[in-house]
């Protein structure tokens, strides 16, 4: 599920990049945009595992005609600093909200894509506050079901971490066995990220889900590999405002597969919407 699609040409105006570390690890930053009316939020996107703030510019340069948009390289993605110890998506969700405050976002329309929308599950969960609308793209966030081939692997890995104390020749052998059956998004993470690769694939966020009471859109593909749309139809059942469109003939980068309907999709729901429901009037 690693994510890196190149930027899109004629974006509206050029982000300003920062970094912050006021919220722990240090971080890249994108803002760019501005509101197009009064009451309009700015809009945060939090990309998947293994991408970074380019990956999600197709999200990014559309919306930009119409509010702010702020994309972060998440710890330990893109140039930002790694976390200083595993964390589950609950802990990049307390990030999240950290940052958010330290650069003065007191509210905003959340977009997350795979394993950033498990991140923002967590945090429209645990900080209703922060959040006026939330959309998922092919989000992470359920367990998935495991067949034979899944548990042979497991055991697979197992049993090299019982060779892997044998020494250096069984160590040699576990490296050959993880390599067999590692997964190329933890093979590809740097040995620190590994562990926090770990917590969160074995996530199961249903729980949160019913907690959840702003208005929500899932975007997914149906030929979605990653995230089968089983997780998107259960998503919507279990979320207390949610609705769920399906991109015919996309997968499991739905956003980029066809960015011109994902483009109207949240435009509609995030800019358009909000506008007639409130007249403009942040207030309400």
């Amino acid at each position: 599920m690693a994510e890196d699609h190149a930027t899109i040409d004629g974006a509206p105006g050029a982000p300003t990049e920062s970094w912050s570390d006021a919220a722990g690890p240090r971080v890249r930053l994108a803002r760019r945009g501005r509101p197009r009316e009064a009451g309009d939020l700015p809009i945060v996107v939090l990309h998947g595992w293994g991408a970074h703030i380019e990956a999600v510019e197709s999200i990014v340069a559309p919306l930009a005609a119409e509010t702010e948009m702020i994309a972060i390289d998440l710890p330990g993605f893109g140039e930002s600093a790694e976390p200083p110890e595993p964390w589950s998506s609950r802990e990049y969700a307390e990030f999240v909200a950290a940052l958010l405050a330290s650069e003065g976002i007191g509210r905003c329309h959340l977009i997350g894509h795979s394993r950033g929308g498990a991140i923002a599950i967590c945090l429209a969960a645990g900080h209703p506050e922060l959040i006026g609308r939330l959309l998922l793209c092919d989000s992470a966030g359920l367990r998935p079901k495991r067949g034979w081939k899944y548990k042979r692997r497991v055991a697979v890995a197992k049993l090299g971490r019982v060779i892997g104390l044998l020494g250096p020749p069984g160590r040699k052998l576990q490296d050959r066995m993880r390599s067999r059956v590692a997964s190329t998004d933890y093979a590809e993470a740097s040995p620190a990220m590994r562990e926090t690769f770990r917590r969160v694939i074995a996530e199961d966020l249903a729980e949160l889900l019913p907690e959840i009471k702003v208005p929500s859109l899932l975007v997914w593909g149906d030929i979605d590999e990653d995230t089968p749309l089983w997780m998107g139809e259960r998503m919507a059942e279990l979320l207390p405002d949610g609705a769920l469109v399906v991109f015919e003939g996309a997968g499991h980068f739905a956003y980029a597969d066809q960015p011109g309907r994902f483009a109207e999709v949240t435009r509609l729901f995030l800019c358009e919407q909000p506008r007639q429901a409130t007249g403009g009037d942040p207030a309400r």
